[in-house]
């Protein structure tokens, strides 16, 4: 084996990128690519690794998603031309670790090339040591990657979309592969975002071999853009994409389609009608069970926002009880019509939401906070117009029994699992949690099934017997058919 050098960087007149290529990645995005597709970054963005001394990285001032992707590279030995794929990994000569850094605040002004955003100087760190091609088997290479020392990236070349030999056949169609240049082969879900400060480590290793950890150290830059030529930005869509999810990324989880006419339909039928229906449909633990209502006479629907609590521990909620904490960033955060939904385990030992905090949420417009745990200044949030679904009142602040630690996330809220985006509807009888796939079909047969029972109880006031009335047998429901049909339509 040999340690990478400016030397063999030198010799590298193209890098050729590969977009998707591992299936993790693929489920990521979302997408499978049906045959390969490449980007080139110019040779100026490589960096020879170090495993004692990392490399340095700046993230370019002004940017806030610098991304990091480990990667395999292949560095080819021989010139390839319009090779097959069965010669096609005689032509490489080096296997190495690399990491595919960019920005995604430039992509928008690329259009697909990549340049700007992947192209910056030392956005592709190479080695620290070099792997011999011809010692190892294409298909059994492992990747992986570490972000400020914790494993963010593992996997293997067993099964990739498109193997090794594949892409140096693909790419010498239309091409001439030379000596020295490097094809970066795609990187396995896990890539994220690198913040000045953090360091990344990636390492490529096939049965006793390996490269080494390649290690790079994230800076902050300090000149800014010119205003002669696009400048950063970036939004909600490139912050997903960068750090994976939506989740990993601090983002709510997309909002549910609840229109209004959704929304009208789900409030004029009661819990009891919309819990029998779900039961038909095989759920039976979507009711979130043991709260108290500060407004029992209000119907809410809307849709849920997450927080959840940890049990405290000192050091801890020292580092996350205080300042903006995810307690406060929820109910800053809520939108008008959602419902924040607060996993507190049961815990009744502690208040987990106060009348400050409350009648923040009632002025951003929630519907309603519902927690498992207990409600401070009880008589100051039973007062507010909002309703707030509780477990019992309790004087003491939450750092007694809970820490805030993170939202939009899914939860467990009095004995049923809640997730962002899921639709809530609450009365007298009780609180559901209904899967958006099933709203509007759930609502249209509660709507019949209610029309159903005011049938029945008409008839039952006139003094017939549930028995073959409720539910209904085929001679009832014939006659509830004609009873309908002389009804005006809604």
């Amino acid at each position: 084996m040999e340690q990478v050098t400016d030397h063999i960087l030198a010799a590298a007149r193209k890098v050729i990128a590969v977009h998707v290529n591992y299936p993790s990645r693929a489920a990521q995005r979302g997408r499978t690519p049906e045959q390969p597709s490449y980007f080139l970054k110019p040779s100026s963005s490589l960096a020879v690794g170090s495993a004692g001394a990392p490399s340095t990285v700046e993230r370019p001032a002004g940017c806030e998603l610098l991304g990091y992707e480990g990667e395999i590279a292949l560095i080819i030995g021989k010139p390839a031309r319009r090779v097959g794929i069965e010669d096609a990994w005689s032509h490489v000569e080096w296997v190495t670790a690399s990491n595919d850094l960019g920005v995604y605040d430039l992509r928008y002004a690329d259009k697909g090339s990549n340049l700007r955003s992947k192209g910056g100087d030392g956005f592709t760190p190479v080695g620290p040591t070099l792997i011999a091609a011809d010692t190892v088997d294409p298909a059994k290479l492992r990747v992986r990657t570490w972000h400020n020392g914790d494993l963010v990236q593992d996997d293997t070349t067993a099964e990739l979309l498109f193997p090794f030999a594949r892409l140096v056949a693909d790419l010498s169609q239309l091409l001439t592969l030379e000596e020295g240049d490097i094809i970066l082969t795609g990187t396995p879900a896990g890539a994220s975002v690198a913040k000045p400060g953090d360091v990344v480590e990636v390492e490529v290793s096939s049965a006793d071999l390996t490269t080494g950890r390649l290690v790079t150290r994230v800076a902050e830059g300090t000149t800014p853009f010119a205003d002669f030529g696009a400048r950063p930005r970036t939004d909600d869509l490139q912050r997903e994409e960068a750090y994976g999810s939506r989740e990993a990324a601090g983002l709510p989880a997309p909002a549910a389609i609840l229109s209004p006419e959704l929304k009208a339909k789900l409030e004029s039928v009661s819990t009891a009608t919309l819990s029998s229906q779900l039961r038909k449909r095989g759920l039976n633990n979507v009711s979130i069970d043991g709260l108290t209502s500060t407004r029992p006479d209000r119907r809410i629907v809307g849709l849920a926002r997450t927080l959840r609590y940890v049990p405290n521990r000192e050091d801890l909620f020292k580092a996350h009880g205080g300042g903006f904490n995810a307690q406060k960033k929820a109910i800053d955060s809520v939108n008008e019509g959602e419902i924040l939904v607060m996993e507190a385990r049961g815990e009744k030992g502690t208040g987990t939401i106060g009348d400050i905090l409350a009648l923040r949420a009632q002025v951003r417009g929630a519907a309603a906070v519902i927690t498992d745990g207990g409600v401070r200044d009880f008589s100051a949030v039973a007062a507010m117009d909002m309703p707030t679904y509780y477990a019992n009142p309790h004087p003491a602040v939450l750092g007694r029994r809970h820490i805030p630690w993170d939202t939009d996330i899914t939860i467990a809220c009095g004995g049923t699992t809640v997730q962002p985006g899921d639709i809530i509807v609450a009365d007298a009888d009780g609180i559901l949690v209904i899967p958006p796939a099933l709203a509007e079909e759930l609502a249209d047969d509660s709507i019949a099934q209610e029309r159903e029972e005011v049938f029945i109880f008409e008839m039952v006031q006139q003094g017939h017997s549930v028995d073959g009335l409720y539910p209904l047998n085929a001679a009832w429901r014939a006659r509830y058919q004609e009873w309908e049909a002389g009804k005006p339509n809604d």
